[in-house]
């Protein structure tokens, strides 16, 4: 390379030129192309110890000018290192050095007092310790404090390798990454093996019971053929119904039972009670449908106070819960927990699921309204409106999706004392429509659908004789002590999309003055049943659809009938029946 393109750095020091700071002078002309283009003479900004610690303060410049003229490109031919003319022997040798780091050790600390005079650190801390506040300079007898003392020197010099320091930098940085990628791994797998302990007990749990549905199953066929309750009247369908006529299973005393459901993924009872005395405590009974059938009591607020409706999520292990209190509540299954609580306007009579989506529940209220609620949104309801009349809405049911509506419309049909009623969530009416020929036939007071909502039955009793102006076919809220069964009669309607169609009626003993519950078992590829409760017999009647010729009648044991629930669970159909204090369950076995 020709000498004449390299930049040459003569540089010089003195040490400890000032007497005041003890800071030493450098000074340097760097010239390129035998010119010089940059020089300068001042006090160095650190104090150094040593003519090669001077030196080396110095030389600095030449780093930091050859990077600036390269960043110009004025002279981009400069390569390699930049000659430093230096006539320091420790510096020289320093220079030569193989060592890419250099590091200064000070042997002692070297301090400074205001007068100007250097002395070491320990040394004049001591002298001034001994004196006190007579405390003076050995030298010229100035008078100095410890206050007044300066170190003259940093602990260390270091020549850092900017590239090596990057490095190191953006190692570190991969070490805290895996460190942390580790750390999430090590809690994962803890996690991991936590749910694999959950799912071994969950699959030993699961095995215990399907020993148990298996023994109940061949003890309740082993005595099928002396223990069939109730009787075929029609004499056709005798010797086809009588083998799959439900049989007695399991009576349960329950006190203070009013309503239940099944979860039949816990395959548990749900029945919700009012006790006697103790202030008439509300609470939900939990019973194993499995022996040896342990029951659990819950307690519940007494906020809530008496339940009106109670339905079993079909989705999940959570139980929706219509009480007195205002309130539309969402119970855990699982832990007994309350999961979600709404604030109503009024006092809901019904409630229901909605079995497209798992998020969308339903409540009928006593002013004729009904609610939509997502239990995503937990302040209010997504939907409200409001009913043709303001008589209360005892039952409302979700359907299922009706192709012919648009996406996102959900439909639900609701009975009142004045009938029934199809509402459409979502479409932007403000009203429901009434079902036809169903505000003809008297007082509603039940309504059943079934599983595929195609077949639906609504029972009627008469409406009261009319006082003056007013007619008496509002359902009372509080019902007389005696009860009386009247003429009344069950209604069967076919669902098409949001149309209906009446197909057909019988006559049948209701009661006069309570809302009786009334189920439709769906059983697969044979004809489904309507159940029912008759009033003058105490008996509950199964009718087969759509001829509602009666297929069994099942004895109950004590009193009117208040509620019916049907189920499936594994190849085997639950009708449970409650009357009062007593819960009964028959079975049948599924083709």
């Amino acid at each position: 390379m020709d000498n004449s393109k390299r930049g040459y750095l003569p540089i010089d020091t003195g040490i400890s030129l000032n007497k005041d700071d003890s800071k030493s002078i450098s000074g340097y002309v760097f010239t390129l192309n035998d010119g010089a283009v940059s020089w300068k003479s001042s006090k160095q900004a650190t104090v150094a110890y040593s003519l090669t610690e001077a030196e080396y303060i110095a030389a600095k410049e030449a780093v930091s000018m050859k990077k600036f003229l390269t960043e110009l490109g004025v002279v981009p031919s400069i390569e390699g290192a930049v000659p430093l003319l230096c006539d320091n022997i420790g510096a020289i040798a320093q220079f030569s050095s193989v060592n890419t780091s250099i590091i200064f050790h000070l042997l002692f600390f070297c301090s400074c007092l205001p007068c100007g005079h250097i002395y070491g650190l320990s040394c004049i801390k001591k002298w001034l310790q001994q004196k006190g506040s007579l405390g003076k300079c050995p030298q010229c007898n100035k008078k100095c404090t410890l206050k007044g003392v300066r170190v003259l020197y940093a602990s260390r010099l270091h020549a850092v390798d900017e590239e090596l320091q990057k490095k190191i930098r953006s190692l570190e940085s991969k070490r805290f990454s895996l460190e942390k990628e580790c750390s999430d791994w090590c809690k994962k797998e803890v996690e991991w093996r936590r749910r694999e302990a959950e799912l071994h007990k969950q699959v030993e749990h699961l095995k215990e019971r399907i020993t148990c549905v298996e023994g109940s199953l061949s003890e309740m066929q082993s005595r099928s053929s002396g223990h069939i309750f109730g009787s075929n009247i029609d004499s056709k369908l005798g010797r086809r119904e009588y083998a799959n006529a439900f049989v007695l299973q399991k009576e349960f005393q329950i006190d203070g039972a009013r309503l239940f459901d099944v979860d039949s993924n816990g395959e548990n009872l749900m029945i919700a009670r009012r006790l006697a005395g103790m202030g008439g405590q509300h609470m939900l009974t939990k019973i194993s449908l499995l022996p040896p059938h342990e029951r659990e009591d819950i307690l519940l607020p007494a906020s809530m106070k008496t339940i009106k409706d109670l339905h079993v999520s079909p989705h999940e292990r959570v139980i929706l819960l219509a009480s007195l209190g205002k309130k539309l509540s969402v119970l855990s299954a699982e832990n007994n927990h309350t999961v979600l609580t709404y604030d109503l306007p009024t006092v809901p009579w019904s409630c229901s699921w909605d079995p497209n989506n798992s998020h969308y529940m339903y409540a009928g209220l006593q002013n004729g309204m009904v609610l939509q609620f997502d239990g995503r949104q937990t302040t209010r309801p997504v939907e409200c409106m409001t009913g043709l009349t303001g008589n209360p809405i005892h039952t409302v049911c979700s359907l299922s999706a009706d192709p012919t509506l648009s996406a996102g419309v959900r439909s639900v049909l609701s009975a009142s004392s004045v009938g029934l009623c199809h509402w459409n969530f979502g479409s932007g009416e403000e009203r429901p429509c009434l079902v036809p020929e169903s505000e003809n036939q008297g007082i509603c007071i039940s309504l059943a659908c079934g599983d595929r909502n195609d077949d639906i039955v609504a029972s009627f009793r008469p409406k009261l004789e009319t006082i003056g102006d007013m007619a008496a076919s509002q359902v009372p809220l509080t019902p007389p002590v005696t009860e009386q069964a009247v003429e009344g009669s069950h209604v069967l309607y076919r669902r098409v999309g949001s149309r209906y169609q009446k197909l057909g009626a019988s006559c049948a003993k209701v009661s006069g003055i309570r809302l009786p519950k009334s189920a439709i078992i769906d059983r697969g590829n044979q004809n489904p049943l309507f159940a029912s409760g008759d009033e003058a017999t105490m008996e509950l009647v199964l009718q087969e659809l759509p001829s509602l010729n009666v297929a069994q009648r099942v004895k109950s044991l004590n009193g009117p009938i208040r509620d019916v629930r049907y189920t499936r669970l594994l190849n085997t159909g639950l009708l449970g029946c409650l009357s009062d204090d007593n819960l009964q369950i028959c079975s049948t076995k599924l083709q």
